[in-house]
């Protein structure tokens, strides 16, 4: 066979190599996203499991250890965030309490708003219960280990790092979304920052109901 002929089949097979990776690449990234992009009560993964949330073990404001049962009949409205966070925290859990805010009272009382802290070092359960109180009265702030924080941090597919600050101190970088869950504990759906507090109040009623 020619040299030509010889380099021509080398390019062909690479091309094709390349392309079959390229599509198995698409294709895991389309999986990972149908992790948190799922519609209400979506399920998938593996044998049907569902993919976001689950069973936790946490610490409230009065030192009570608390489980995913502690809620179970309402609503829950879950944040992951910390106390030291400068701006999107804040801004994310007052559009959680604007959107309680948003409901009948009959609709509000069967909605738990949770902030589960993502800095369990610096956030005590008596500074998480103050924090969370600022932002709205019925808002449960949760904190607890390391281990019992990466374990809920991992049941709701919630990223989070510690990243040294000039200072000499540190902030935490971490995903941010609100998570409905139903009032089974099952994912229902989740909304993305600045999302519109008319629209999560929406999606609490429509979950409350069913």
């Amino acid at each position: 066979m020619s040299e030509p002929k010889k380099r021509n089949i080398v390019r062909w097979v690479i091309f094709g190599f390349a392309w079959i990776c390229l599509l198995f690449a698409g294709g895991a990234a389309y999986v990972a996203l149908q992790i948190i992009e799922g519609g209400p009560n979506q399920e998938g993964g593996i044998m049907g499991q569902p993919t976001v949330g689950g069973p936790f073990v946490l610490v409230n404001g009065n030192g009570e250890t608390l489980t995913e049962k502690a809620f179970d009949g309402k609503v829950m409205a879950v944040y992951f965030g910390f106390t030291y966070c400068p701006d999107v925290c804040p801004t994310e859990l007052a559009i959680v309490a604007d959107a309680i805010d948003l409901l009948p009272a009959n609709v509000a009382a069967n909605v738990a708003p949770l902030f589960i802290t993502i800095d369990p070092d610096r956030d005590t359960p008596e500074l998480v219960k103050e924090y969370a109180a600022n932002f709205h009265e019925n808002m449960v702030g949760l904190t607890g280990t390391p281990e019992q924080i990466a374990a809920a941090g991992k049941a709701y597919r919630v990223y989070y790092a510690k990243r040294e600050t000039e200072s000499g101190s540190y902030t935490m970088d971490h995903t941010s979304y609100i998570y409905i869950m139903d009032k089974q504990g099952r994912y229902y759906r989740h909304f993305r920052m600045n999302s519109a507090p008319e629209e999560i109040a929406e999606a609490l009623k429509a979950a409350v109901a069913g």
